[in-house]
């Protein structure tokens, strides 16, 4: 297998850059990744001698170069990971979103699409999609399945379900083996510290203020960020062609009992936790229906969640250096450094 992943240097591409690379089948690997503030180039650090993987810094929405990397590496399969993803960061700069979860989507697609009529073999496309596209859920309403009716409410929710139905429509009018998959929250290492999470976890080390969303009481399902990726391996390796597959950790958890959780696990008292005024359009719950995954792509959550987040808060504490230079970057930084840098607006 010949694979092209964007997005490798972001918190879940790497750890699928690393769980693809450990496979004997994989014959070669070509990581393109923009470096956006939240992807960083020392996440590749334990694979970049092996000799089947190659990293091009470039921007998914840039069809000169992925046409390019098509004629040069010729890939079998394309895992799309690459997508601007925070919420809040979309409520004030929808356009970038729009650019890359959208525009670099269909550049991705388009690309595959020509190289497998050149090629006259199939070309795989899995795109790596949100359970934030199905909406809000009520507390008493069954889980998000695959065929829940698609309600964002955000913009980056918003443009990651354009992209899901411009890969469908690949599947269906050109004949692309191309799936999605949609998981819950990830968490785990290496996750930017603007993420509930990572944030809360390296303020508490700090002992600063805690802020929480509203009362506290919204619901996200939690999943691994490794058991992500074996099922976006699954999907890849076993998946049918025009396809949804959900992924989820059975772990429905309020932000209070994330937050309260990580502050037992430093010894933090409970008075660092901070309300704040709620962010507009806030999904109150989040929940995953993973029968289907499990019955046809043998996909079973394997890290229990308060093992997962011991796992995820160790990892913190012993990596300081990995997180505390991002700590101070701000929105105005970003916007300098990245956007500027694009010629995009905000």
């Amino acid at each position: 297998m010949r694979l092209l992943v964007t997005g490798c240097c972001g918190f879940i591409g790497s750890a699928f850059l690393r769980r693809a690379l450990a496979d004997s089948g994989v014959e070669r690997l070509i990581n393109l990744d923009v470096l956006t503030y939240s992807g960083r180039r020392e996440n590749d650090l334990e694979v970049r001698d092996d000799p089947r993987y190659r990293f091009v810094e470039g921007d998914i929405a840039d069809a000169a170069l992925v046409s390019s990397l098509f004629s040069e590496e010729q890939p079998t399969a394309i895992v799309n990971f690459a997508a601007e993803s925070h919420v809040d960061r979309s409520l004030f700069a929808a356009r970038r979103f729009v650019k890359t979860n959208i525009e670099g989507t269909l550049c991705l697609l388009e690309a595959a699409r020509a190289e497998q009529e050149r090629s006259g073999s199939p070309i795989r496309f899995v795109h790596v999609s949100t359970d934030e596209v199905y909406g809000d859920l009520g507390p008493d309403d069954p889980a998000f399945s695959e065929t829940t009716p698609l309600d964002p409410r955000n913009p980056y929710s918003a443009t990651k379900a354009g992209a899901d139905l411009l890969v469908q429509a690949f599947a269906a009018t050109h004949k692309l083996e191309a799936l999605v998959t949609r998981s819950s929250n990830n968490y785990g290492p290496r996750q930017y510290p603007e993420k509930l999470v990572p944030l809360m976890i390296t303020n508490a080390i700090d002992d600063l203020p805690l802020p929480i969303y509203g009362d506290g009481l919204n619901v996200r399902d939690w999943l691994w960020v490794e058991d992500n990726c074996a099922g976006v391996w699954a999907a890849l390796t076993r998946g049918t062609s025009g396809e949804v597959y959900n992924f989820g950790g059975e772990s429905e958890r309020t932000n209070l009992d994330v937050v309260t959780g990580i502050l037992s696990a430093l010894g933090k008292p409970e008075s660092l936790i901070t309300y704040v005024k709620d962010r507009p359009g806030h999904d109150r719950r989040y929940a995953i229906d993973c029968t289907k995954a499990r019955t046809t792509l043998d996909f079973t959550p394997g890290l229990r969640f308060e093992e997962g987040l011991e796992r995820t808060v160790r990892w913190y504490v012993d990596n300081q250096d990995w997180w505390r230079p991002l700590k101070g970057v701000s929105f105005q930084e970003y916007y300098q450094q990245h956007y500027g840098k694009l010629g995009l607006s905000t």
